[in-house]
């Protein structure tokens, strides 16, 4: 039996219309949280990183296809992995869709993952997606940018994640069900999947 509170529809309306204010500024604060993380500074870099694609080996600029503007999906899928991230290919779903109308606006969108780019390709094939996806394998990308770890960084708790030190979620012992169960998902375990962070 619901215990959910029912009301007329004058009753509904005025709380209606009190929650429309409310989000209305949520709408101006997320605004202004863009605006703030858009102003931020930008960093040079000058590392020649490379990259696996369907075009062969290419470099951080060129992923750029000639666009002004790159957006990196950190897309969760490690060597050792059988198959991506549920999460990851759940929104890898939307990407085909977008990554045209990313491109009319001078942006090129790429994913990035660590495993080699055969898997990436059969993955791909089997999902159905066309979107650009390159494999750092062999390169220091996704540690550089504290997206994938060590297992020596993960042992001694050296893990940078968030722009912090410790507390990545997936680091707790015991292993929640639900990490373990996320884990065997891509065929692997949860310490290896906790190697390659999200987004």
């Amino acid at each position: 039996m619901t215990t959910h509170m029912t009301g007329t529809r004058e009753e509904w309306l005025a709380a209606r219309l009190g929650l429309l204010e409310a989000e209305k500024e949520f709408t101006r604060r997320s605004d202004e949280l863009a605006q703030r993380r858009q102003e931020l500074p930008w960093v040079r870099v000058d590392k020649a990183y490379r990259f696996e694609t369907d075009e062969g080996s290419v470099s951080l600029a060129d992923l750029f296809r000639g666009r002004s503007q790159l957006l990196v999906y950190h897309f969760m899928f490690g060597p050792d992995y059988k198959a991506g991230c549920p999460s990851c290919s759940a929104i890898a779903d939307g990407f085909d869709g977008f990554v045209v109308h990313l491109a009319n606006h001078d942006v090129m969108l790429s994913a990035v993952s660590r495993a080699p780019l055969a898997k990436l390709q059969a993955y791909k094939r089997r999902m159905g997606w066309t979107f650009p996806w390159a494999s750092s394998l062999d390169g220091d990308f996704n540690f550089d940018f504290n997206v994938s770890f060590t297992e020596e960084q993960q042992r001694e708790g050296a893990v940078e994640y968030n722009y912090e030190r410790g507390g990545h979620a997936m680091d707790a012992t015991p292993v929640p069900r639900p990490v373990a169960q996320f884990a065997a998902t891509c065929g692997t375990d949860a310490p290896i999947l906790a190697r390659q962070a999200g987004a």
